[in-house]
């Protein structure tokens, strides 16, 4: 798919992706398709971005969370050995392509152990069709700028996060 190989291997040549961290991925197939966003999502296009993913997180060792769309309140996909119980709060729901989107639904059906959670804070995250994955992400997030800036028809923005910088005039930084 134009633009996902380039953009993967580009981010995992700057070391973005880190094991045993979880990365936010929203997708809007419909968008990858050039389509409005929610009005014709695809499982082929979900296979072919989730099967490169698998890839990423085998070679990385890094957790994907795959976020469902707005009717779902945009929860979250993962593997259950992802799953942490003081950080995360289960939720009863099966993502489906017209309630959840087709990247989630598709994680759903091929993760090994899936289960769904509310909500997540992670370091990473990766929006493919302005999905609006901010909720998901710690404070404060940071622009990662690539040179592929497309998955098909759809923009992707790219996020990092680094740690809030608190104190007044007298606090010391470490970066």
């Amino acid at each position: 798919m134009e633009g996902l190989k380039q953009l993967l291997e580009e981010l995992k040549s700057q070391s973005f992706f880190v094991d045993e961290e979880i990365c936010v991925i929203g997708c809007s197939t419909s968008e990858v398709l050039g389509d409005k966003i929610g009005t014709t999502g695809s499982l082929d296009i979900a296979k072919e971005i989730f099967e490169a993913l698998v890839d990423i997180s085998k070679e990385t060792g890094v957790s994907f969370a795959y976020q469902g769309c707005e009717h779902i309140n945009r929860a979250l996909t993962i593997e259950r050995k992802a799953f942490n119980l003081y950080l995360m709060e289960q939720v009863d729901v099966v993502p489906d392509v017209h309630a959840g989107g087709a990247l989630a639904t598709y994680a759903y059906r091929h993760l090994e152990e899936p289960l769904v959670v509310e909500h997540i804070r992670a370091n990473k995250g990766i929006d493919i069709g302005q999905t609006l994955i901010g909720m998901h992400l710690k404070h404060v997030a940071v622009p990662v700028r690539t040179s592929a800036d497309k998955i098909g028809e759809a923009i992707v923005t790219v996020a990092t996060t680094r740690p809030k910088k608190i104190g007044g005039e007298r606090a010391k930084y470490q970066l």
